[in-house]
């Protein structure tokens, strides 16, 4: 070994571990996405009867549509890129980026696993350890606001202002009822670490119920999940974009600018689906598995390699991620869109009330049984 690496080895091992996560993990998100796309319509034309798209294929091979999402990239890249004459240029090229690199940057507090031992070296599978990593990504979530509302108001069009300024309404309202429905798990954990908050999560309750958010937090769990999708603009709270009313924030962008857009979309879902897993179902926490194997209620043990295990429990973060992803689907398939008036309605008039209700009896609870 080279003196410079002897000196320099633990800055060396830490940059790399860091970058390969970001490559890893990122790029299982990107992909991810990309087969989001596919699945919404095979979904959609599930529930509509139909057999939904299928027609791209390499060598004459198909696979079920399996190569659409390529097909997509393609067409994005070679559509014509317009932009409007009186449009703000450098806002409206701006805009994709404040929508799509504020939730890129969310993950990076998400964990996707415990740790891994590599070369006697503990590689943790986060990117970015906060102790205040929940304050952090709801404020930065804040900022795909600038997006809707510059991609709007850039375009110099009058439908797409009137859907940022719906957007606006929309993102800021729902904001506040977001975080409020979260304020019970920070009281019952007592962190705001969603690394602690999942090892947390990996108690038994009376010995054999696992400390998940949502056994703790049921009706928080379904707040949150409601003001979550209100904050992703997706049926049924997709009045930013009504394409039956010729409105959208994105209604003059083309090419990449608006697969940005769309991208950003998609992957809020992901994001909204990490958060649910993390917060109340877990995270990557498999019940009864711990760092040398299964322990069953009844005293009975199954050791396992820690390789083993840690690959378990990326794998139940990533079953959770996939199963509340397919479940956002289903909603957006399913729900009829909201009036405007009925939109806002539900975030200041029921889950905005709902969730301070939450906050007061979960600290009701804690008083009296002594946890407080």
């Amino acid at each position: 070994m080279t003196p410079f690496f002897e000196a320099n080895r633990d800055l060396l091992i830490f940059s790399g571990a860091a970058a390969l996560k970001v490559l890893v993990f990122m790029g299982g998100i990107m992909g991810f996405a990309a087969l989001l796309t596919l699945a919404e319509r095979k979904v959609s034309a599930l529930m509509q009867d139909r057999v939904g798209p299928n027609r791209a294929s390499v060598f004459g091979f198909a696979f079920n549509g399996l190569f659409h999402p390529i097909a997509d990239a393609f067409k994005m890249i070679f559509k014509e890129d317009f932009m409007p004459a009186r449009a703000e240029k450098l806002l409206f090229t701006l805009a994709p980026v404040f929508a799509l690199f504020p939730v890129l940057a969310l993950f990076a507090f998400i964990p996707f696993g415990d740790y891994v031992m590599v070369y006697g070296y503990r590689l943790e599978l986060q990117i970015a350890e906060l102790p205040t990593a929940l304050f952090f990504v709801l404020a930065l979530s804040g900022l795909a606001i600038y997006g809707t509302f510059l991609a709007g108001w850039a375009s110099k069009n009058n439908f797409a202002l009137l859907g940022a300024l719906r957007g606006a309404a929309q993102m800021i309202s729902y904001e506040v009822a977001l975080g409020l429905t979260l304020v019970g798990l920070l009281m019952i954990y007592g962190s705001a670490g969603l690394q602690d908050m999942v090892r947390a999560q990996g108690k038994l309750l009376f010995g054999f119920i696992p400390a998940w958010g949502v056994v703790y937090q049921p009706f928080a769990f379904i707040l949150f999940l409601t003001a979550a999708m209100a904050e992703n603009k997706r049926t049924p709270f997709d009045l930013v974009e009504g394409e039956s009313e010729i409105i959208g924030y994105f209604i003059e962008y083309s090419s990449m600018r608006f697969a940005a857009f769309m991208f950003a979309e998609f992957i809020e879902m992901i994001l909204i689906s990490m958060l649910a897993a993390t917060l109340f179902f877990g995270g990557w926490q498999v019940p009864y598995l711990y760092e040398t194997g299964f322990i069953l209620p009844g005293g009975k043990a199954l050791a396992l390699n820690h390789y083993l295990v840690s690959a378990l429990q990326v794998g139940s973060f990533t079953v959770k991620t996939v199963f509340f992803s397919w479940f956002l689907l289903v909603v957006r398939w399913t729900l009829p869109r909201f009036r405007f008036d009925q939109l806002m309605g539900l975030c200041w008039k029921v889950l905005l009330p709902l969730a301070l209700l939450n906050i007061l009896v979960t600290g009701a609870v804690m008083l009296f049984s002594g946890k407080l």
